[in-house]
């Protein structure tokens, strides 16, 4: 799978002008920012001075404008977030604070049940696992059993912020077939009752996976919500400057991906969009893979479109906070889980399960290949899963591992070694030194000294790529900016940030050759934003402004609609 060339025809275009315009095209971009840009047919056909742009007018084929001294920059790649998920009602009817117990939620939740759409199961989510876990430790009252007298008539689901666990209810366990004989499946974890194999309705991981497939089967009512959702996520994306995304979480079996299709279809999708298709973890892995081939397409209806089906979505392991990522040196917090007697987290998939799928998707046709985005937390995740890419390498791959918050000294040489992409988010303020307390709680001061090591890796010369997560984190990706900047030994240059966030993000969704940068003959996809990110306070970053969000040379949002003003000379 080549990377994709632009067919684009040029007819009219635009000239702006009294810009500053960071290209991100050469290793000192920063220094030599360009005033104009000509677009034509929505290729950049000139990046230079105003003087040598004004001799493209020509009038009837460009309209001019004047940036007014606004800073530009190539088009935000967010290679990691959820946006149908994010953007969905029926998922999150019941918004949860994280800050409350689980009895002083029973009110909120009997109040927003029965607003649920879509499904008749009630859904939420927001609340935090970790005060569900303070609750279950102190010795509260069963989960199960609040959610009951909250939802005592319909089965009832609600997802913690990170989407790692789920809070459920008798009903919604009776429908799945769980109870005090169910084995746990691979990748997942029923929590029971203390001292007995009743489950208290707390579902980790893969388990709380499985029941919302439940909830959320395929339906007209469910395709209508999905699409809804869709549309709003799409709609706020672009005005944070984002034009290209991978959505990290496709449930190809509730029919995400047909929300994607319909967009494209509907020639409503705003952003460059790759799909990457989750792998459920209890499946029969050849009729799984089988299921994958046929899923995959490089360009869904043409390349107009800019919707590709060609990437999987792998977890390796779990979450920190609930023990449940795959560590080498045991955890210092212990939630006595049954299955997880040593500490030392879960596996979704082992290492050798992970070989296979990549052996079977990776390459599986001359003109067909997926490039697979894997989940690794835990140190011992990260280390099986470069060994599972180190032993099925081929030429031509562009595998990426995301989230890295522990990573082994002796293993950060191995991403560049390997050409694997390093994704990183950094949005959350858990992710800052000032926020390092919940870390150092879990694995204990002297792993939690590196935790989410991004310099490291940048600096063995390994592709790193900054993301969001949305919605576990903000969409805004100058949060993530400014943080990548401002986390102690840690941090990076905010020109790093930058290009984590453009050019970097390119290349992991193989449009490097058209997008990314600006520069003559690639596709004009760029962000106008309100101050120079090179040269203001980094404690402002998160506080720039987007004023125009540009894709293929049209503008897909204006701040206020009127901007930027026609100029004339």
């Amino acid at each position: 799978m080549a990377s994709f060339k632009s067919s684009r025809q040029s007819s009219g275009g635009a000239i702006y002008l009294n810009g500053n315009i960071y290209t991100v095209a050469s290793s000192e971009w920063e220094r030599q920012p360009k005033k104009a840009m000509v677009v034509q047919g929505g290729i950049i056909i000139y990046v230079g001075s105003d003087e040598e742009a004004k001799n493209f007018y020509k009038s009837g084929e460009y309209e001019m404008y004047d940036l007014d001294g606004a800073t530009v920059l190539p088009g935000i790649h967010d290679v990691h977030m959820h946006p149908l998920e994010s953007g969905s009602e029926v998922g999150g009817t019941c918004e949860l604070p994280r800050d409350l117990s689980p009895e002083d939620m029973i009110g909120l939740i009997k109040k927003q049940a029965p607003k649920q759409k879509g499904t008749n199961w009630v859904l939420g989510h927001g609340y935090s696992i970790e005060m569900m876990l303070k609750h279950i430790e102190s010795g509260g009252r069963s989960p199960r059993k609040i959610l009951d007298e909250a939802v005592p008539n319909k089965p009832a689901i609600m997802m913690e912020e990170t989407s790692h666990s789920v809070w459920v209810n008798t009903r919604a366990l009776s429908l799945a077939g769980i109870n005090s004989q169910t084995v746990d499946r691979e990748g997942g974890i029923i929590m029971r009752e203390k001292g007995t194999e009743e489950p208290n309705g707390i579902l980790f991981e893969n388990e709380g996976i499985e029941i919302m497939d439940i909830a959320m089967a395929p339906s007209a009512k469910m395709e209508k919500y999905n699409y809804e959702g869709l549309m709003y996520a799409l709609d706020q994306i672009k005005k944070y400057g984002i034009t290209s995304l991978c959505d990290a979480r496709v449930y190809w079996k509730q029919e995400h991906h047909k929300a994607w299709q319909k967009a494209c279809a509907d020639k409503k999708l705003t952003v460059r969009a790759i799909l990457g298709f989750w792998v459920y973890s209890h499946m029969c892995d050849e009729e799984q893979i089988d299921n994958l081939k046929e899923l995959h397409t490089g360009y869904h209806c043409d390349d107009n479109c800019l919707l590709r089906q060609n990437q999987i979505k792998m977890y390796a392991d779990g979450l920190l906070d609930n023990t449940t990522a795959a560590v080498f040196k045991p955890y210092i917090k212990k939630l006595h889980l049954k299955g997880l007697e040593e500490n030392i987290g879960m596996n979704y998939f082992t290492q050798a399960r992970i070989e296979k799928y990549i052996k079977s998707l990776q390459h599986f046709s001359d003109e067909k290949q997926f490039d697979f985005h894997i989940h690794a937390i835990g140190d011992r995740a990260v280390h099986e899963v470069l060994n599972a890419i180190e032993n099925t390498k081929e030429n031509n791959t562009r595998h990426r591992m995301t989230h890295l918050e522990l990573i082994d000294e002796g293993d950060l040489g191995r991403f560049k070694d390997l050409g694997v992409v390093a994704d990183f988010q950094v949005s959350g303020d858990y992710t800052l030194p000032c926020g390092r307390h919940s870390t150092e709680s879990v694995v204990g001061t002297e792993r939690a000294e590196n935790f989410v090591p991004v310099k490291s890796v940048a600096d063995t010369g390994a592709t790193v790529t900054l993301s969001s997560d949305w919605d576990v984190s903000d969409l805004n990706p100058f949060i993530g900016i400014q943080h990548a900047v401002e986390r102690g030994h840690q941090s990076v240059a905010i020109k790093q940030a930058i290009e984590m966030y453009t050019i970097n993000g390119a290349y992991a969704m193989r449009q490097e050759n058209i997008v990314g940068s600006l520069e003559n003959g690639k596709e004009a996809d760029f962000v106008v934003i309100d101050s120079d990110v090179m040269k203001i306070p980094s404690s402002k970053i998160s506080k720039i402004k987007i004023k125009m969000t540009v894709l293929r040379g049209d503008i897909i949002y204006r701040h206020k609609g009127k901007y930027p003003k026609c100029a004339s000379f």
